[in-house]
This record gives C-alpha cells, sequence and structure tokens, in this order.
C-alpha cells in the first residue's frame, strides 16, 4: 500500500475485533478521527511515515499497549494520549518534538518510553510519577537539564541521556541505574542560557526552569514561600489528588499543581522541595562508574537536598 491519508473510516465496521495494526513506511500524512473507533487495537504501528498531526481520537484506543510513531514529522503530540491507561510502548523517536504530551504522566501501565532525535529542551517534572516507566531513551536531543525527581521509582532502572551536548548534571538518584550519558557535557556560555546554573571549581550545572532559588550550606534559614508550601503540603499530603480541595482563591492554581508536584524530593532524607535546592556535585570523573564512559562524557552527578543539613551529610559513595 502507498497512500498520503489513512481512510479507516469504516475498517471498525469491516474489522471489529482488529488488535493488530502495522501501517508503517506507507507515506501516511494525517491519521483521521475515525481510527478512534478501533477500540480493540492493541498494537498501532505508524513509524516511518510523513506524519505531521495525530488526532486527539487517538485518545479513545483504550485497549493500546503498544505505539510507535517513529520516523515522522510531528512536533507535537495531543494530551488525549494520556488517556492511554494500556500502553506500555510509546517509541516517538526521530520527529521534530519540542515537548513532550502534558498528560503523558497519566499512562500509568507505561514501561517503555523513547524520544530519541528530537528537539527536546525539557523533561517535565511530571514523567517522574510513572509507576511502571522501566526504560526511558531521550538522546539526541537538546536536554540541559533533567528532573530533581528522575531515578527516585525504583522500577526506572535504564536512563539513555547520550548526545545532550549541554546537559552536565544527572540526578544522583541515578546513580545505580544503567546509564548512557556519552557525548554530553560540552562547553557552553552561561549567558546563552537563561536557567539558574551553580559551579564548582570549573563545572557549571544548569537547574530546571522552576527552580526560584539555590541554597548553599552558609543558608540557614528557607525562604518564607518554602516554609509555606512544605508546611501546607504536610498538612494537606492527603488531599492533594483533588487539586480542588484548596479553593483556588485562596492559593493560585500554579501552586496548587506544585504541591501536587513538588519540584523533586531531598535526595538524602525524601522533604519535598518548592522553590529552592541545595545542590552538591559529584564528578563522574571521580565516581567508580568513570571507567565505564572512557572521556567521552563530562558530566556531574548532582544531590538536590532540602536544607544545608543534608546538603552537609549526603554521601554518593555511601
Amino acid at each position: 500500500m502507498n497512500c498520503n491519508f489513512l481512510k479507516p473510516e469504516n475498517l471498525a465496521q469491516k474489522l471489529p475485533n482488529l488488535v493488530e495494526l502495522y501501517l508503517h513506511s506507507n507515506n501516511i500524512v494525517v491519521v483521521p478521527e475515525a481510527i478512534g473507533s478501533l477500540v480493540k487495537l492493541q498494537c498501532l504501528d505508524l513509524s516511518d511515515n510523513a506524519l505531521e498531526i495525530v488526532c486527539p481520537e487517538i485518545g479513545r484506543l483504550r485497549a493500546l499497549r503498544h505505539l510507535r510513531l517513529a520516523n515522522n514529522q510531528l512536533q507535537f503530540l495531543p494530551p488525549e494520549v494520556g488517556d492511554l491507561k494500556e500502553l506500555q510502548t510509546l517509541d516517538i523517536s526521530t520527529n521534530r518534538l519540542l515537548t513532550l504530551p502534558e498528560r503523558l504522566h497519566l499512562c500509568l501501565s507505561l514501561q517503555y518510553l523513547t524520544v530519541d532525535r528530537n528537539r527536546l529542551w525539557c523533561v517535565p517534572r511530571h514523567l517522574c510519577q510513572l509507576p511502571s516507566l522501566n526504560e526511558l531513551s531521550m538522546a539526541g536531543n537538546r536536554l540541559a537539564f533533567l528532573p530533581l525527581d528522575l531515578g527516585r521509582s525504583r522500577e526506572l532502572q535504564y536512563v539513555y541521556v547520550d548526545n545532550n551536548i549541554h546537559l552536565k548534571g544527572l540526578p544522583s538518584y541515578l546513580y545505580n541505574k544503567v546509564i548512557g550519558c556519552s557525548g554530553c557535557g560540552a562547553p557552553i556560555q552561561v549567558s546563552e542560557v537563561k536557567l539558574l546554573s551553580f559551579s564548582s571549581g570549573q563545572l557549571t550545572v544548569f537547574l530546571p526552569a522552576e527552580v526560584k532559588a539555590i541554597g548553599t550550606e552558609k543558608d540557614h534559614v528557607l525562604p518564607l514561600q518554602e516554609l509555606a508550601m512544605r508546611s501546607l503540603h504536610h498538612t494537606y499530603h492527603s488531599f492533594l489528588k483533588d487539586l480542588d480541595f484548596l479553593s483556588p482563591i485562596s492559593l493560585p492554581r500554579s501552586l496548587l499543581e506544585l504541591l501536587h508536584c513538588p519540584l523533586g524530593h531531598c535526595h538524602r532524607c525524601s522533604e519535598p522541595m518548592f522553590t529552592i535546592v541545595y545542590p552538591k556535585l559529584f564528578p563522574l570523573r571521580e565516581t567508580p562508574m568513570a571507567g565505564l564512559h572512557q572521556g567521552r562524557t563530562t558530566v556531574s552527578f548532582v544531590a538536590y537536598c532540602c536544607s544545608t543539613q543534608c546538603l552537609q551529610t549526603f554521601d554518593l559513595l555511601s
């Protein structure tokens, strides 16, 4: 078949029990709304086409387990991807994606996520909430930082971020994982990136855009907003699944969402952090992992702590 427009309008009527659909390498440009009628579909392969758009109706494929969209021309995916509760494998490598779907963290069965060779400059921190994710590959993007909690999940065992040339810091949660980070850590002028950064010797590491302040061993008093957010989190932790529990009148929506998904959790004591972090660098060349990379990368592990006490007592090798 060689077509530029997929026409499955009556496919669901003719094949109501269709479980697997392979349409790779067909020069398909658009997947129409009717795809959502294939409600028993478990495997959909649309890789190696010319797709520019995936319709929101993709979210109606509630039985879908494997979705392959690699080697297309996608610039975004619809948020309805988050409705795919049974999805286990998602391959969206070699596209033009600038961001990941905003509700991807709702794919609670997702185990393998491949986003290699796109144009991603950040990874949403909500991704760290995926309970089943075992392998995450984001090689060949434009990442300058990673979420503070990446690797905190015990399920996540394999993380590949090779050839993100501006990436210099790996959360210390990744220390005991299988990591690919060759080709990372190229020199960059701090003025080129509008992000907070901190340095230790000749090393400079960028922080996620949501981080408002960087603490040091001399900063013994937390900012008032951080204290307030931690207090609210401890008080209402059991209710935070419902963001409407606290009225937006009393707290802005952005802060409600931050309460629901903090910037990260202290790598020493697991205290949630909302506006400020206390980072500590451990250059990879000074760890037992150095021999695995043999000079092909210049990254550091970064411990993100919640206070000066945790900063002083954290030891990566202990």
